[in-house]
């Protein structure tokens, strides 16, 4: 598959998961853990019903890696609880900075350590200019929640690496599966699917207002179907040709959409220094994303032919 192709295909799918905050907002009574635990149950229910023919046809090479399958699985059960629960204890802009920040370094850990990649100058320059773009645009979010106690705070940032880790961990998983053979759909749908076992019947505990209302009912239903189905499709098929790593680099973009919605539609407030993070977070993903040397090469020639 063309690099490019990839590279759009993780930036539409980094674009829906920047919605999920705004789309949440609108049924405030819903639980977050009971509305990550439907959308990402729901979501992977959806992409096994949509990927029988794949699941059929590479379910024996999924029993061959079954020990990766579980472990990713596991790390899309837990990731959604420790996210939210590391902004619950530690704070919004906490929890989303550790979480997010963290997850681009764990993927680039997990691959040199166990794949033996070494780092690429080009991933770590562009590693830093998002993770201080990120913590700025945390910065520039204008909280009016009170300040958590410092045990909160350190509880909560350390579910937030474990949200980092376990992102990082079922990203890594899915590139694996698909290097090792497996279709990219039958891989999300059975690491999705796996999880959903775990994530659904947790709504018999959370979920007693998820379908309450109209509302509620939609909202819910978005989630699942628009950024975890398509999102994660969309995802699936940029890990075809793209490194786990750079991948979940690319989708610091998120961030950037939920922020800007959150201005436009929600008419939140966001400080001079948000707008410094959203433009360093721009260069990270330009950094990432273009070819800075076949850029150059095309310039000159466009010079060359005026």
């Amino acid at each position: 598959m063309n690099h490019t192709i990839a590279t759009i295909a993780v930036l539409v799918a980094s674009v829906f998961w920047g919605t999920t905050g705004t789309a949440a907002s609108f049924a405030p009574d819903i639980s977050p853990f009971a509305i990550g635990a439907f959308a990402m149950g729901f979501g992977g229910v959806l992409l096994c019903l949509t990927s029988l023919t794949q699941l059929i046809n590479n379910a024996i090479t999924l029993r061959k890696h079954y020990p990766l399958t579980l472990l990713g699985s596991a790390c899309v059960a837990i990731y959604p609880l420790a996210f939210y629960t590391s902004m619950n204890s530690a704070g919004v802009a906490i929890g989303t900075v550790v979480s997010i920040a963290s997850a681009p370094l764990f993927t680039v850990l997990l691959e040199y350590l166990i794949e033996k990649k070494p780092f690429a100058t080009r991933w770590l320059v562009s590693f830093c200019f998002g993770a201080v773009g990120i913590c700025l645009i945390a910065l520039g979010k204008d909280s009016h929640s009170a300040a958590k106690g410092l045990f909160s705070q350190n509880i909560g940032i350390l579910l937030g690496l474990i949200a980092g880790l376990t992102y990082a961990g079922y990203s890594w998983v899915a590139k694996r599966l698909i290097s090792n053979g497996v279709h990219s759909r039958a891989t999300m749908a059975s690491l999705f699917g796996g999880a959903a076992c775990v994530l659904l019947p947790s709504l018999l505990i959370t979920g007693d207002t998820l379908f309450a209302t109209v509302i509620n009912t939609s909202v819910a239903l978005y989630m699942a179907i628009v950024p975890m189905f398509f999102g994660y499709w969309l995802f699936s098929i940029g890990l075809k040709t793209i490194a786990a790593s750079q991948a979940v680099l690319i989708t610091l973009l998120e961030p950037i959409i939920a922020t800007v919605l959150a201005i436009v539609i929600l008419n939140e407030q966001f400080q001079q220094i948000g707008w410094l993070g959203i433009g360093l977070v721009g260069v990270s993903l330009v950094i990432q994303t273009v070819n800075i040397k076949q850029f150059v090469i095309h310039c000159k020639k466009r010079i060359l032919t005026i």
